[in-house]
């Protein structure tokens, strides 16, 4: 039977503003950021989209997400956290080394690439296998999003142009135990920038 996941990544933060690393160090949502998350929930509220089950990340930032998206309960867990970058967490995002990063971060008591991506696959299919799981949202962070997308591209079905924007919905098909992807979504937030 196909189940449904929406994964969504966190609204803009003060680190996203001020170009910081940001993994498993954390920022609080900016005004911009809540209002990004306010025009994700209306996504979901005007096509009728409810949610059996939510989870979030344990970062605030996604946290503050979600209880935005919806009201609803939620389960904060840690394998839905962004990718560790070790020692240049909070650092210049001018730091970064070029894509695809790789085991760069590894060097510097980070994760790897594919330690990210299998700690995103295995928590999200532990997560859809739970009884009653039918359309479950989980709130995560543009990395750790990225590198599941990368473990399932085999599967496929959309693609995202770009990357992957502060609040973008990716939305999954869950079916014998693998995920493919069916729709991606960046939102427009100009309207939510004119005249600032």
């Amino acid at each position: 039977m196909k189940k449904t996941l929406y994964l969504v990544r966190h609204g803009q933060t003060v680190f996203n503003l001020r170009r910081k690393i940001q993994g498993w160090c954390d920022s609080p949502l900016t005004e911009l950021g809540r209002a990004q998350a306010g025009v994700a929930a209306e996504y979901f509220r005007s096509r009728g989209i409810t949610f059996d089950h939510a989870y979030s990340s344990t970062s605030e930032r996604a946290c503050d997400t979600l209880e935005i998206l919806t009201s609803m309960p939620y389960e904060r867990v840690k394998g839905l956290k962004e990718w560790n970058f070790g020692v240049f967490e909070s650092e210049s995002e001018d730091l970064n080394p070029p894509l695809p990063y790789g085991d760069f971060f590894k060097g510097f008591g980070g994760e790897g690439e594919l330690e990210v991506r299998q700690r995103m696959a295995d928590t999200l299919g532990e997560i859809m296998e739970r009884d009653g799981h039918q359309t479950v949202l989980a709130v995560s962070h543009g990395g750790a999003c990225r590198a599941f997308m990368r473990y399932w591209e085999k599967n496929q079905k959309a693609e995202l142009k770009g990357r992957v924007g502060n609040c973008c919905v990716l939305k999954f098909e869950y079916e014998n135990g693998e995920f493919s992807l069916i729709e991606a979504v960046n939102h427009d937030f100009s309207a939510l920038t004119q005249g600032k």
